[in-house]
């Protein structure tokens, strides 16, 4: 996620989870979102993102990025034709990206992902055209926000440049190209979180469906209704029968607000 050009937005990520009350604690790494992984039996796995964008500008920005974290020597990305529904509703077993003017909510991109107990089993990635971006903050944006779908979190939040699109750089022009794609530090980090396997797989067809809805108290787009800095960064919904959905947002504020 990344702060306007033009505006220096809020940036936001949600995600949302399915899970018991037991296991919404997170487990710490060093800057693993949680440790929340895909299940899978074997290294290297391969995980589907569906393109579902409306400009070819975005299509070539999530082309780059899948070719850059496919670098990881545990993970390759391969895109395909969108399965989305609705307001970028999720298909089991596989990551959806969509892009859409959602609005003047603060933020420019949203990384959702549903989980059952620390397993991903679906994913969806919102870039929001209602805010100006250069060509290099774009890829900023699509890069970092398809990250977190298979677990990172943020390298940075001071908006100094790690060299990597998981960090808060701002970047100021088409070619200022700093923190544009993934550094070492995040695949060493992917392999990290994925050095274990496990005996099922949540990537692919089978895996079991999870509601595809962003919580019956989120917006549209998926901001939680009354969301603000002031207020936090985490939001947790029950939805009943053992279902959480849990919210969480790093706030950007414009200068002087």
């Amino acid at each position: 996620m990344r702060r306007a050009a033009a505006l220096r937005a809020l940036s936001v990520s949600a995600l949302a989870l399915f899970l018991t009350i037991a296991n919404v604690a997170p487990i710490e790494a060093n800057h693993s979102w949680g440790g929340y992984h895909w299940a899978r039996t074997s290294n290297p796995f391969t995980l589907k993102v569906g393109d579902n964008l409306t400009t070819a500008d975005w299509t070539s920005h999530l082309a780059q990025a899948s070719s850059d974290w496919s670098k990881s020597t545990v993970l390759d990305l391969t895109v395909v034709a969108g399965g989305a529904k609705g307001n970028c509703r999720p298909t089991a077993g596989r990551v959806e990206v969509c892009n859409k003017r959602y609005g003047s909510n603060g933020w420019l991109g949203l990384a959702q992902i549903w989980i059952t107990g620390l397993h991903i089993t679906q994913g969806a990635v919102k870039l929001n055209d209602t805010y100006f971006m250069n060509v290099a903050e774009k890829q900023h944006v699509v890069c970092q926000e398809v990250g977190h779908t298979f677990g990172l979190d943020h390298q940075s939040t001071d908006g100094s440049s790690l060299n990597t699109c998981m960090d808060y750089y701002h970047n100021a022009s088409d070619s200022d190209l700093k923190s544009t794609t993934p550094n070492q530090h995040d695949y060493d980090e992917i392999v990290t979180i994925y050095t274990h396997l496990d005996s099922t797989t949540t990537i692919g067809a089978t895996a079991a469906a999870a509601p595809g809805n962003s919580g019956a108290n989120a917006d549209e787009d998926g901001t939680p209704r009354g969301a603000s800095p002031s207020r936090g960064s985490w939001y947790v919904e029950d939805q009943g029968g053992g279902r959480y959905v849990v919210t969480h947002i790093f706030w950007a504020a414009e200068p002087g607000r």
